[in-house]
């Protein structure tokens, strides 16, 4: 756990102060503002990080702590955030946080992105009904006529639910589609979905320590005008167990990286295809730490080198 005496020693490295409100950060002169990427083929730009719901999300969801989830929301939004992304089979994880975004008005400050597998991971067939009842739900929990982001789960049946997807986006009910995976075994299913279908956006894992992404996924997607949400970027719990009891190097502040959270996400989304990260958390000062890898400069390849050498030598 982090104590307050900590955290806003981080705020201090970050060159950011608490304002009156205890989730607000604000630069000496105003708010911060937060570096955006353009979703390809379009004038809409998303801030760079956003928020995932796997995970330690999903447990706060599971637990019934519907007080945590709205100060994590809340704090998404105060910060300039608007990328949500979260999934029916992430437990109550959805369920939980539409409704609080529905109630609180947040629903139309988010960028909700959401998935559809009824199908499994890869292999099965989708009943259409299901799938539709499904994605119908989605729609009955978060109080919305459009959403902005529905994708295929983990590649679950692309055939039968990318095309109700389609029809979605056709109606004008789901503003963009695509397809998932965090699974090696299926990237090569994906980059013939990506080379054969009009996706919007794909949902892949990326992070410093696993970079397959940059061989050929990342070069299609730039290929294709394909955007690109980036999971898992701390490698699940992976990365912090790697730099568990070593400190950032001195260099880290000279490219405004305050804490181990933004060195990850930083080298992230510093990738040109990269259109959103989206870390999962169930802290609100983790989403304020993880959205200040939004703001300040960005590695270049040089720099970009020098973290994986560092991360490696550890």
């Amino acid at each position: 756990m982090m104590t307050r005496r900590e955290y806003l020693r981080l705020c201090a490295a970050a060159g950011v102060a608490l304002a009156a409100h205890p989730g607000r950060l604000l630069a000496a002169d105003g708010p911060r503002a937060l570096i955006t990427r353009m979703i390809p083929g379009t004038s809409e730009a998303l801030p760079v990080v956003g928020l995932g719901s796997s995970a330690s999300f999903s447990r706060l969801a599971g637990q019934g702590d519907t007080a945590g989830v709205r100060e994590v929301l809340e704090a998404l939004v105060e910060q300039g955030g608007t990328v949500f992304d979260t999934a029916p089979s992430y437990g109550a994880a959805e369920e939980v946080a539409a409704k609080i975004a529905r109630d609180t008005g947040l629903k139309d400050k988010l960028f909700w992105a959401t998935k559809v597998n009824v199908a499994g991971r890869g292999g099965g067939s989708a009943d259409p009904a299901a799938a539709r009842a499904q994605i119908e739900q989605s729609f009955d929990w978060l109080g919305k006529q459009a959403i902005d982001l529905i994708q295929v789960h983990n590649l679950g049946d692309v055939p039968t639910q990318l095309g109700l997807l389609k029809e979605y986006r056709k109606a004008g009910r789901v503003r963009y589609i695509g397809v998932t995976t965090t699974f090696p075994g299926q990237y090569g299913e994906l980059e013939r979905i990506m080379r054969d279908e009009p996706l919007d956006f794909i949902g892949v894992d990326y992070a410093i320590d696993h970079r397959v992404m940059e061989e050929r996924i990342f070069p299609l997607a730039e290929d294709r005008g394909i955007g690109v949400l980036a999971y898992q970027p701390f490698g699940r719990t992976r990365l912090w167990q790697k730099v568990e009891g070593h400190a950032l190097p001195d260099w880290a502040a000279e490219h405004d990286i305050a804490s181990w959270g933004q060195f990850f996400l930083k080298f992230v989304v510093s990738h040109p295809a990269v259109t959103v990260a989206t870390p999962a958390t169930s802290r609100a000062r983790h989403v304020i730490d993880n959205l200040g890898a939004a703001t300040g400069r960005l590695p270049d390849q040089a720099v970009r080198r020098r973290m994986i050498e560092y991360i490696e030598s550890l």
